[in-house]
């Protein structure tokens, strides 16, 4: 029988303060709080051993809000609480984010010598006065500084995140920052296209404001990077993410490829088997919940059908540069691969798909207009699923019988 492997997530929310853009469930001034939490996290750790038992633990990602904030003392804690509680590979990647202003070299020993093998530095830019305007609390000197501390520390395995159509930024200032970036010769680099998202600083200040770089000009700053990127040897394995032959990141290919993983703390989310579910983004909620004080930490839950999984092995599929396959298809969707692949050979006219050793993948320019492509491959699946699975009826009939508790469905 095959190994079961499983990643790990721990949500580290607080911050030193909250970046212009950030919507991600993260507090700056609840320090306080912070021993209270490090024992709800402990404790939920604790908890889980049973729901890890079946799993070979191969990766551990601590995200944010800013982990390296929280302290490699209490980090090294909570992995030490895996590693008794789970059976964590010796050979499983274990990423840390860390933010360039509170790297510390003594924090990176001890980190290091823990068995943290990644660390995802948030560097955004390299122009000073973007990270400024972003809120960001670092300036490029900083970056180098935390990039060779790093190094010293003994990290062979090192991600930076960037992102483009800031305010005024032009894509001279694109070109400049990944070229400086590049010199820094990271193992990994995620570029994001700036969106504004209700609720931030950023949606009140510049919403429909001209400063912005248009629709345009931010696909001409991805295509840049795409092209700059693979020129330098950085190979693109999903929309955003590009590495150094070997230094993809494991841990987030788990949820493109559809692998079970476990989170811990507010906001986090799980995939087990074909339950789904998540925690409240309530800090307070949490720490009170875990230790039964009072309510559920749970926010949403579900079970996953096969319609369900086919629909996201298309979309996530498609998110990577590696794509889809017909066996893959037939194998999660039990269907005729054929209507998908008549839409996909549409796409390859527009330059938006191509095929290689029998898979299908967007091209850059398909990348830039993947949800709107990925929504028509749905509809497509869609339109097939009675006619062409006949073993969805009764998938179907089940679920209206759930809905209607057996009897007949009124409408």
């Amino acid at each position: 029988m095959a190994e079961k492997h499983l990643g790990v997530y721990v949500h580290i929310p607080f911050c030193a303060s909250k970046c212009g853009y950030c919507d991600f469930y993260s507090l700056a001034g609840c320090d306080k709080l912070m021993g209270k939490y490090q024992d709800a996290l402990l404790r939920h750790i604790r908890e889980s051993a049973n729901t890890m038992a079946p799993y070979y633990i191969d990766t551990v990602y601590f995200g944010g809000g800013t982990p390296s904030y929280y302290g490699a003392k209490r980090l090294a804690e909570l992995f030490n609480a895996l590693k008794r509680s789970g059976k964590v590979l010796k050979s499983s990647e274990v990423t840390v984010e860390c933010n360039p202003d509170s790297v510390r070299p003594r924090d990176l020993d001890r980190l290091r010598s823990e068995g943290v093998n990644r660390i995802s530095l948030g560097v955004q830019s390299a122009s000073d006065d973007l990270l400024k305007i972003i809120g960001r609390r670092h300036n490029f000197t900083q970056v180098k500084k935390a990039v060779q501390d790093i190094r010293k520390a003994g990290f062979d395995n090192l991600s930076v995140d960037l992102i483009y159509g800031l305010p005024n930024q032009t894509k001279g200032d694109w070109a400049d920052t990944l070229a400086r970036v590049l010199d820094l010769e990271p193992d990994h680099v995620s570029g994001y296209g700036l969106k504004l998202e209700e609720g931030t600083p950023m949606y009140d200040q510049y919403k429909d404001s001209p400063v912005l770089p248009t629709d345009d000009e931010q696909a001409d700053m991805y295509l840049y990077m795409v092209e700059t990127l693979n020129h330098y040897g950085y190979g693109q394995y999903e929309v955003s993410n590009f590495a150094r032959r070997g230094k993809a990141s494991r841990h987030n290919m788990k949820y493109w490829d559809m692998d079970d993983y476990l989170g811990f703390g507010p906001g986090a989310h799980s995939c087990i088997g074909n339950t789904r579910y998540s925690y409240r983004k309530d800090l307070r909620a949490y720490i009170d919940g875990v230790a039964g004080k009072e309510g559920d930490i749970l926010d949403e839950y579900e079970k996953l059908d096969e319609l369900d999984r086919a629909a996201e092995y298309l979309m996530l599929g498609m998110r990577r540069s590696k794509g889809i396959s017909e066996e893959e298809y037939r194998r999660v969707y039990r269907s005729d691969f054929a209507p998908i692949e008549a839409l996909l050979q549409e796409y390859e006219k527009d330059g938006w798909t191509r095929q290689f050793d029998g898979r299908w993948c967007f091209t850059p320019q398909g990348f830039l207009l993947s949800n709107i492509l990925i929504g028509s491959l749905w509809e497509a699946q869609a339109e097939y699923r009675i006619s062409g699975n006949p073993w969805m009826e009764s998938q179907l009939e089940s679920s209206v019988k759930d809905l209607t508790g057996g009897g007949e469905l009124r409408v």
